[in-house]
């Protein structure tokens, strides 16, 4: 556990895609874990499940068949947050319809771990193995339990970020908006002599009229304005 909390701590976030980091996390699952082949990271994004990374080729395929479906160990891992091991895919009950097609791509056993993120999940660690039982050891599911915790504050401060991010975005349009409509505003009552009330009810009723944003209303008549249209 110490060499899987050190290689963990070691991962670099800074200037990295966030799928480039979970690649990394899912290599060392694939060491750190007890039983582990191969690994992958479910992600859940309202209805929609996507394997955001993943080590070895058997996870990937395990975990496109249950996307066909709709549901299976890691689906309903990553939606229920609870911690779902098969022991052996051949007498495995629970998901019938799906153990006889993942056998097929070499999966035996397997362990699905919750991503936990404030109070619900986000997703699964989803674990992999050719052999049966490969995980009912204690150390497997603690130190797989290590692995989806720092999984679950890598995506939370990745998403964090894109929020941060869209909303600088969003307050730099609008300022970019509100200067423009300012600047048109100003275009039409050199024009026309009207306050600045009158100027901007002009722009409101163009825009209803010709059912275009206020934005680009502005936009055209400053950029008239600059070109030397009517004074």
């Amino acid at each position: 556990m110490q060499e899987l909390w050190r290689d963990l701590s070691q991962v670099v976030l800074a200037d990295r895609r966030l799928d480039d980091v979970l690649g990394e996390v899912t290599g060392i699952a694939a060491r750190g874990v007890p039983g582990a082949e191969s690994t992958s990271i479910t992600l859940v994004r309202g209805d929609r499940a996507f394997t955001a990374a993943h080590t070895g080729e058997m996870a990937l395929a395990a975990d496109e068949l249950q996307y066909e479906r709709g549901y299976g160990p890691c689906m309903d891992a990553g939606r229920a947050g609870v911690v779902l091991r098969i022991d052996d895919m051949r007498t495995e009950q629970r998901w019938p319809d799906y153990t006889p097609r993942v056998l097929e791509v070499g999966v035996r056993s397997s362990l699905s771990m919750p991503l936990p993120y404030q109070g619900s999940a986000i997703g699964a660690l989803n674990i992999y193995s050719t052999r049966p039982a490969a995980f009912s050891s204690r150390e497997s599911e603690e130190a797989a339990t290590t692995v989806a915790e720092a999984v679950a504050v890598l995506v939370a401060n990745a998403d964090a970020q894109d929020r941060l991010a869209e909303q600088a975005r969003n307050m730099r349009l609008a300022m970019e908006s509100r200067a423009v409509i300012e600047q048109a505003k100003g275009v039409l009552m050199a024009q026309r002599r009207l306050d600045a009330e009158a100027a901007f009810e002009v722009l409101r009723e163009a825009s209803q009229r010709y059912n275009r944003k206020l934005r680009d209303i502005a936009s055209g008549i400053v950029q008239s304005a600059s070109e030397g249209g009517p004074r």
